[in-house]
């Protein structure tokens, strides 16, 4: 007759009273905790998800775009990333520069000739190895960064106009729609070597709004610089007041 071997097993997690004790003498391992599956969390869909201003501010302007549709029924947001979309639009202009391009000749008509109606060009001319070019360079490099939405190119000098002569570098040349609108030699109308970014941009500025910081139109900009340059100016004036006074008290 076979001889049948029934083993129980209770309720996972339940032990006897002999097993506690055991436990207690060391005999036994530590009793295992019993097994808890994870919480069930519903799955949920982005596309479902309630958009917020918060939301619609990390979204990139094609995904703006593509949300038209589903933002009709609710007017503040839809009115939101209008707003929001033209203001991605403009700071994606305004950013489109912000440094000095080096060209060629052969780049000069694309470059410079042939720029959007609504942009002005700066040209620089200078030469290797001639000292006020690197003053006026570094100053058109400052310049290039605060106004993005103004082009700034620089050319050596002969490259841009056969046999000119080195005693007229450096020098800028203003563009806009095509014709020259400033020509600069040296840099006598800059400020000489004592030249600051302020007072090119003062020059570039005096009669044309040349510099354009992308976020306001033409007479904005050009207040912009105005009020930049004033401002300087004071600050330098305190500044070497404090000087002054500092060395009489010592």
């Amino acid at each position: 007759m076979a001889d049948y071997h029934f083993v129980y097993k209770d309720v996972e997690g339940v032990t006897t009273q002999w097993d506690d004790i055991q436990r207690r003498l060391g005999n036994l391992p530590p009793k295992p905790e019993p097994f808890k599956p994870p919480a069930f969390v519903p799955k949920v869909d982005a596309d479902e998800q309630p958009k917020s201003k918060e939301w619609l501010d990390e979204r990139e302007p094609e995904e703006l775009e593509e949300l038209e549709d589903d933002l009709d029924d609710d007017r503040f947001l839809e009115q939101y990333r209008k707003m929001r979309l033209v203001e991605l639009r403009d700071a994606a202009k305004a950013a489109r520069f912000g440094s000095i391009q080096p060209i060629t000749g052969s780049d000069f008509v694309r470059e410079v000739s042939q720029a959007p109606s609504d942009v002005w060009v700066v040209v620089f001319l200078y030469k290797d190895g001639i000292p006020e070019c690197g003053l006026l360079q570094t100053c058109l490099e400052e310049l290039a960064t605060r106004y993005p939405a103004t082009k700034f190119v620089k050319i050596i000098s002969t490259d841009c106009i056969p046999n000119y002569p080195d005693r007229n570098v450096p020098t800028v040349l203003v563009y806009n729609n095509s014709a020259v609108k400033g020509t600069y030699v040296g840099l006598q109308k800059f400020g000489g070597r004592k030249l600051t970014p302020e007072s090119v941009a003062l020059a570039l500025c005096h009669t044309d709004p040349v510099l354009n910081d992308g976020h306001g139109g033409s007479d904005s900009s050009r207040n912009n610089v105005m009020e930049g340059v004033r401002k300087k100016f004071i600050e330098k004036v305190v500044s070497q007041h404090e000087a002054r006074e500092e060395y009489d008290s010592d």
